[in-house]
């Protein structure tokens, strides 16, 4: 586990950024994340941690990086390949269906993520003025409405679980985050669309802020055909 410091009194947004898995020897989840650790945004400061790419130990990491100082957000990010934007995911299912293994071997098939927990938590993120703001900053976003089946959707059910029973997080929003391969990764992948990290950390930048400050999300249409 790797967690950055920050200002030990500040409120926090914690980035839990995923660390490089399948064989790829970079992560853009977390090198954004440990880019913005200790940016001051809006009164808050940003804290990074990296998560392993294992059901079950992501969570224990979770878990341990959110006790402390004040939480105003949580963001937890994920690599998509093939996504072409920065994807902000819209919900979480209680399942685990790994179409391979996880970094430790595992591959779990139709299991739940929390044993009776309810079937799909929505983000509490205003995700939809978040892609707005980052679209109006240059930046490519979208809503998403699948974040998968693998550790990604894993721990991102399991912030949101844990957001929605623990007293002391009532006040606490969060959600999950998909971003492209970086350059240097899809060039061993033909095909596949990547975005540099500089913009990749700078649409999250924007999209702090807007959480940060939008309390009611904006309604305009988001949705999909399929």
């Amino acid at each position: 586990m790797t967690i950055a410091t920050t200002d030990a009194k500040a409120p926090r947004v914690l980035l839990a950024g995923f660390e490089p898995f399948e064989n790829d020897p970079v992560n853009p989840a977390w090198e954004i994340a440990r880019a913005l650790d200790g940016w001051a945004c809006e009164g808050a400061v940003v804290q990074a941690v990296q998560l392993p790419c294992v059901f079950g130990r992501a969570i224990d990491t979770l878990d341990a990086a959110l006790i402390g100082p004040p939480l105003r957000l949580v963001l937890c990010i994920g690599a998509a390949g093939g996504r072409t934007e920065i994807s902000m995911e819209r919900a979480a299912l209680n399942i685990d269906d790994a179409r391979i293994p996880d970094n430790a071997g595992q591959q779990p098939i139709d299991l739940p993520v929390v044993k009776d927990g309810p079937a799909a938590y929505f983000s509490t993120l205003p995700i939809k003025a978040m892609v707005r703001d980052m679209r109006a900053a240059g930046l490519p976003a979208a809503v998403s409405n699948s974040a998968g089946t693998f550790v990604c959707n894993h721990i991102f059910y399991a912030l949101m679980h844990r957001l929605a029973t623990r007293p002391a997080l009532a006040h606490t929003r969060g959600g999950f985050v998909h971003v492209p391969y970086l350059p240097e990764q899809a060039s061993s992948k033909p095909g596949v669309a990547s975005m540099a990290l500089d913009a990749q950390v700078e649409a999250f930048r924007v999209a702090i802020r807007t959480a940060l400050t939008v309390r009611h999300d904006v309604r305009e249409t988001a949705g999909q055909l399929h």
